[in-house]
């Protein structure tokens, strides 16, 4: 996956809307396939039109904070794209980082919070708000 600060730089690039849509099309596209056996209930991100699975692994560290990696789908294009940007942002982190970093933020840099629908910003905000809550569980049982 291309790191936060090059997808910043690439929409950067992008001043046309339809671009910026197409790229997140393609962002989503780079996704890991999510595994038939992970498109479950437990891992349903509930909030969103479309339909978004998160999967959550807890690595525990014996010195520090758990680390959660994140893999995603979802049955639409733009949100798999979405997807891939909040991925892009909290997978591999800490606990505390995670908790700490503000999606709002990067969605504003990348011009988003004027062009996502309604329905398309919910979603994103359960997504976050899901991983968040992730985050915090593994804090309580580390």
């Amino acid at each position: 996956m291309a790191s936060i600060d090059t997808i910043i730089e690439d929409f950067e690039l992008l001043d046309d809307w339809e671009d910026r849509y197409r790229y997140l099309i393609e962002l989503g596209r780079e996704l890991e396939p999510l595994p038939d056996a992970a498109h479950n209930e437990t891992n349903k991100v509930r909030g969103c039109a479309s339909q978004v699975w998160l999967e959550t692994k807890v690595e525990p560290d014996v010195d520090g904070p758990p680390t959660l990696t994140f893999r995603g789908d979802s049955d639409a294009h733009i949100v798999r794209g979405l997807v891939h940007l909040v991925l892009t942002l909290y997978s591999g982190k800490s606990a505390p980082e995670i908790l700490a970093t503000d999606a709002l933020d990067l969605f504003q840099k990348l011009g988003l919070t004027a062009h996502l629908t309604p329905q398309r910003s919910n979603g994103v905000r359960s997504m976050v708000d899901r991983i968040k809550s992730d985050a915090r569980g593994a804090m309580r049982a580390a």
